[in-house]
Order: structure tokens, then C-alpha cells, then sequence
């Protein structure tokens, strides 16, 4: 049986992926160089290697694309822990546990401090924009961390697995600015105890909401 019909639109849809990696890459690149998300279309197309065309053919605006690379990095924790779950050796957590694991201060502190520090925060004067992009970047670690979870968990109910992760990253993302504005946004010991001690509470009102 012949299959030659289907290879343009797999040929197709592999130079569309490759495109929308270049895009993702150069931007990483650029903001990783600049410690800012201050750059063109022009300027992204042209470290990608794309036409500006090609850009926005992937992504609405230069704010998606610093969204979805901004999610990318906080997906690196998402896929760090899912190898380390991989090892037979280690005991199996449960779900909150293994949330907990990933969102420990070791696994989070360093990537939130570079994410608010690219993103243009200012503890002075908070920025909206990078308020909404933080929450933007937290909404899609949310969908990478549930994914892995279920795969994870597989005899756990779908649904209480989805809820339970979408409550505990809500209440990070409840609790990021504060722990911001009383850190400085640096990754010191004694901001990652802050930030361990803000999971241990949150982790207690998810197992005891009245508490």
C-alpha cells in the first residue's frame, strides 16, 4: 500500500515545526543575551533565519513568542522531574508529592528569578505586562506539569489529578509577587527557604483546606 500521498504533508508539517523551533530558539537567544524582551520582529526573523512572515505565521505577536518561550523554561522543570521519576530506583510519590518535588525552591527559584528579571520586573514599580506574562508562562507549565502527571499517575482519576495540579500552580502564582517583593527576586539560601516554606503552606491548605 502506498503512502506517497501523505509524505508532502509530513514533509510540511516538519519545516513548520523547524520553523517554529528557530523562531522559539532565537528568541530564547535574544533574551538570554539581553536580559530583556526588548527586540523587533525584524530582529527575531532575521537571528532565526525566517522571514517576518514566517513569524507571524507561528505566533500573533512578539508577546506570544516570549510567552511560549518563557513556558519553555519553566517546562524544563516540568521535564527534569519527569526523567528523575523515570529512575526505577526512586519510590513513587504521590501526586501532591511529586508536585511538591518539582516546585521545591532547588527546581523553581533560579528559573522564576530569570524569568522575572527578563521579563522586566521592577520591585519598585511592578509591571502589568509582566504580571500577565508571568501568568501566562505559569498557565502553560500548568498544562506540561498536568500532562506529565496523568502519564505518571495513570490508575489516579483523571479529573482530581487535573484539579489538584491547576490549584497547587494557582497557588504559586498566588504567592510569586510576594515572595518577590519580600526576597528581591534573588536566588539566595534564604530565598529558597522562603519560597520551601511557602509550598509547605500551600501544600497544607491543599490537604487541609480549613486549616
Amino acid at each position: 500500500m502506498s503512502v506517497a500521498p501523505d509524505e508532502p504533508v509530513d514533509r510540511r508539517a516538519a519545516l513548520k515545526a523547524k520553523s517554529r523551533k528557530a523562531i522559539l530558539d532565537a528568541a530564547a537567544s535574544l533574551m538570554e543575551e539581553r536580559r530583556s524582551t526588548d527586540f523587533s520582529v525584524d530582529e527575531l526573523a532575521a537571528a532565526a533565519d525566517v522571514s517576518r512572515r514566517t513569524v507571524f505565521n507561528h505566533f500573533g505577536s512578539l508577546e506570544d513568542v516570549v510567552t511560549a518561550v518563557s513556558g519553555e523554561m519553566l517546562g524544563e522543570v516540568v521535564d527534569r522531574m519527569t526523567a528523575q521519576a523515570a529512575d526505577a530506583a526512586r519510590e513513587a510519590e504521590t501526586v501532591l508529592g511529586d508536585l511538591v518535588a518539582t516546585a521545591a525552591a532547588g527546581q523553581l527559584v533560579p528559573t522564576v528569578v530569570d524569568l522575572f528579571d527578563i521579563l522586566g520586573g521592577d520591585l519598585a514599580d511592578p509591571s502589568h505586562r509582566e504580571a500577565v506574562l508571568m501568568q501566562r508562562a505559569f498557565n502553560l507549565f500548568t498544562e506540561r506539569i498536568t500532562a506529565a502527571m496523568v502519564r505518571r499517575h495513570p490508575d489516579a482519576d483523571a479529573l482530581a489529578v487535573e484539579l489538584l495540579v491547576a490549584a497547587f500552580c494557582g497557588g504559586i502564582l498566588g504567592f510569586v509577587h510576594r515572595w518577590i517583593a519580600e526576597t528581591g527576586a534573588a536566588d539566595t539560601p534564604a530565598s529558597r527557604r522562603a519560597w520551601d516554606d511557602l509550598i509547605a503552606r500551600l501544600t497544607a491548605v491543599l490537604r487541609e483546606p480549613g486549616a
